[in-house]
């Protein structure tokens, strides 16, 4: 059995998303350990979370709704990997990296969003 957020294609990058961030989380100091580094993790979870439980909302509003929080919560990742980078614990290599996919996410979910808002306009 599949379900239906399953088939998303931003799932699947989101999850794709959480192991990129985790890796890099490995190279933090240990003193990070319940700081920034925790806060990252609670984040990047958050979005593919996020995608599963507005996927399966019956109401549009609030379909829209996790979908936002989804994308709320990816550019929380994005602001603390740059706090990351600023404290030196990645490089702007690494940064360069992690945000090609940070982006593809946010392409993903904003076209979901406008699939979801047309089909709401046209019934």
């Amino acid at each position: 059995m599949e379900y239906s957020f399953e088939k998303l294609k931003v799932w699947e990058k989101s999850r794709n998303l959480v192991c990129s961030v985790y890796s890099l989380l490995q190279k933090f100091p240990k003193y990070e350990l319940f700081g920034l580094s925790d806060q990252i993790r609670r984040a990047v979870i958050s979005i593919p979370s996020n995608i599963v439980e507005g996927n399966i909302k019956k109401s549009v509003k609030e379909r829209l709704h996790f979908f936002e929080i989804s994308y709320g919560s990816l550019l929380e990742v994005y602001c603390q990997l740059i706090i990351s980078k600023d404290l030196g614990y990645i490089t702007e290599n690494e940064l360069s990296d992690i945000k090609s996919k940070i982006d593809y996410v946010s392409y993903l979910l904003t076209q979901l969003k406008k699939t979801i808002e047309t089909s709401y306009n046209t019934n």
